[in-house]
């Protein structure tokens, strides 16, 4: 191992952790932001849609600018560009000024989550070992801390622009211990600024959104979906989703030892199987305790999925490896964003347990196509 190894780690693991917490901050400052500028809740989903318009619009140049100067610098214009931005969001009085700070903060956070990809791909090659997993665990357990840290600050009565602050300060200094240890991942002058995704990134694609929609209409969706049921109370609604949370965290932490040991084709294939039995589980039974230990296996399953496509993704020989990561990103950005309102247009025709099945059926091709992602470079 050499000296450059450990440092590349730690400096990509404080990459995740930063936009996990960066974001999480955001969550509960969306109240006070509401009553700041009087939006109405029509207004502020559209005001909120900016962040991910903005991740989207960066996505699409982040890959071309990392494989050509490296992801070293977008690491850290994007960290730091967050830590600037966090405040700013407690500060803008109108909807114009809200939506703006919402798209640079989104820019931003796309921005940096493409190019620690890129980095974790490079750290991941340099050691030869699975190292995936935990990058990814590392990204739920910043979005913990933040939300954990600035839910306590404002119950402590501190200003929302003190708090932001305070944590902005974190996230700067995080990020400047990183931008020292990281890697110059930087090509040749002449490598290309962009490439049409082909071959098998376009599946690769596909299985990301996929993964990524599953878990955004978790978010949405799950609590009405159980409450609905009568599985639990209106209170306990979010049990569920906290439940998946919890084994997502779980598995990620302990996904690089069981990957290392199984292999990438085991993983997904089994993973991408335990996630549709824990959708089928949720869906069929009755008993609450039993349809609850659903969320679990859905987590658990879906856990080490991503991870996998994002190694192959830097694997595969279709096109640049640093281009392949911005197209699935960007894929499961959309997955996350469109689709819990696919899910709301498909419960209005069907009821929200019917589309929550279709869930389940979009599950099934990623055990089915564990053994084609596996394979192909090409």
């Amino acid at each position: 191992m050499t000296s450059d190894q450990p440092a590349a780690r730690l400096a990509t693991r404080l990459a995740f952790l930063v936009a996990g917490f960066g974001v999480a901050c955001w969550a509960p400052l969306v109240p006070f932001a509401q009553h700041r500028i009087g939006a109405n809740d029509g207004v502020l989903g559209m005001l909120l849609l900016c962040i991910g318009l903005g991740s989207v619009i960066s996505m699409l140049f982040t890959g071309a600018i990392s494989a050509r100067y490296g992801s070293k610098p977008v690491i850290a214009t994007g960290g730091i560009g967050l830590a600037v931005v966090l405040p700013l969001l407690t500060v803008v009085s109108t909807p114009l000024t809200l939506a703006i700070a919402l798209l640079a903060f989104g820019a931003f956070l796309g921005s940096l989550d493409v190019a620690m990809n890129i980095h974790a791909i490079e750290v991941e090659r340099m050691e030869a070992r699975h190292l995936m997993s935990g990058f990814h665990a590392l990204f739920s357990v910043g979005g913990f801390i933040g939300s954990t840290l600035m839910t306590f600050l404002l119950s402590m009565h501190i200003g929302t622009l003190a708090s932001t602050v305070l944590c902005a300060v974190l996230m700067f200094a995080a990020i400047t211990t990183a931008r020292a240890r990281l890697l110059d991942t930087a090509q040749k002058n002449d490598a290309p600024l962009f490439v049409m995704p082909r071959g098998v990134v376009l599946l690769l694609a596909a299985l990301t959104a996929i993964t990524f929609l599953v878990e955004g209409a978790l978010l949405d969706w799950s609590a009405l979906l159980i409450t609905g049921k009568g599985l639990v109370a209106a209170a306990r609604g979010g049990v569920g989703y906290m439940l998946f949370s919890i084994a997502m965290t779980v598995g990620r932490l302990s996904g690089d030892a069981i990957t290392a040991r199984l292999g990438d084709r085991t993983v997904m294939f089994w993973g991408g199987v335990l996630a549709t039995v824990g959708f089928v589980i949720l869906l069929t039974t009755p008993v609450s305790a039993v349809a609850m230990s659903g969320f679990l296996l859905v987590g658990l399953g879906a856990s080490n999925v991503v991870p996998v496509l994002f190694r192959k993704a830097g694997a595969q020989r279709a096109m640049p490896s640093a281009l392949a990561v911005a197209a699935i990103t960007i894929t499961g950005y959309a997955g996350n964003l469109v689709g819990p309102a696919g899910v709301g247009f498909v419960a209005n025709r069907v009821g929200l347990p019917g589309a929550f099945w279709g869930l389940a059926a979009l599950l099934c091709l990623v055990p089915c196509c564990a053994r084609m992602v596996t394979t192909s470079r090409s």
